[in-house]
């Protein structure tokens, strides 16, 4: 069967991705050969988007998150929109992301569950207060709220738990789908990436530039850039 023919005869998708979803919109993935782990900093990026660092070297953390994660003026490509297009349509039930862009959202999905949160959201550490993504990146140094705390990202760094809400309803809908499209993401990043094995639907489709773990489960496997895949389909 086409991913056509696999999207016209179910209306229970759920769409599953990662960093190759939004790197079409320039937005740099983390793995690849030119991505932020293969760049040049005092410490490895890996180090850097940690809990303990964030508390330790809040300022050195801030300097790469201004630098590296605030990425502004990008909009979302033909993937974003396609997706976006097959929710309003009522096929796709929810969009599961890696992604901290919200590019999903812009392009007008509704229904998007965030594994690793989103750049856009802030909140003191303090006191809770919420701050949007211009305050932090013209902010100088560490952020701070008006009552004087830190103020961090709603990122998940590593050595932090993903959300359990946002977990619950992820497998709820993986487990509840009939079509699962994985999109954009080597599946290398856990938990997130064992999800998926939560999948008892008919079609499990994966869309990614190079092999992942799942390929030999799936029952196709598209090895072309996502938004051209998704982008090319009849909504």
């Amino acid at each position: 069967m086409t991913l056509q023919e696999i999207i016209d005869s179910s209306d229970n998708i759920v769409f599953f991705g990662g960093a190759g979803v939004s790197t079409e919109s320039g937005i740099p993935d983390f793995r690849s050969v030119d991505g932020l782990y293969n760049m040049k900093y005092d410490y490895p990026p890996e180090t850097i988007l940690s809990h303990t660092f964030f508390m330790n070297n809040t300022e050195e953390f801030y300097k790469f998150y201004r630098d590296k994660l605030i990425v502004k003026g990008v909009k979302p490509n033909k993937a974003h929109i396609a997706l976006a297009k097959l929710e309003e349509k009522g096929k796709l039930k929810a969009v599961i992301t890696q992604n901290i862009d919200g590019l999903h959202q812009m392009a007008g999905s509704k229904n998007v569950l965030e594994l690793h949160g989103s750049t856009l959201r802030n909140y003191c550490m303090d006191c809770g207060k919420s701050y949007d993504i211009d305050y932090i990146e013209n902010s100088k140094g560490v952020p701070k709220c008006e009552c004087g705390g830190i103020i961090k990202p709603d990122v998940v760094l590593y050595e932090e738990m993903l959300n359990d809400d946002t977990i619950t309803k992820s497998v709820q809908y993986i487990s509840n789908a009939d079509v699962l499209i994985i999109g954009g993401t080597s599946l290398n990043v856990y938990p997130a990436a064992g999800f998926i094995n939560y999948f008892r639907g008919s079609k499990l489709v994966i869309i990614n530039k190079a092999a992942t773990s799942a390929d030999k489960n799936a029952d196709l496997v598209i090895s072309e850039p996502i938004g051209e895949v998704l982008g090319s389909l009849k909504i």
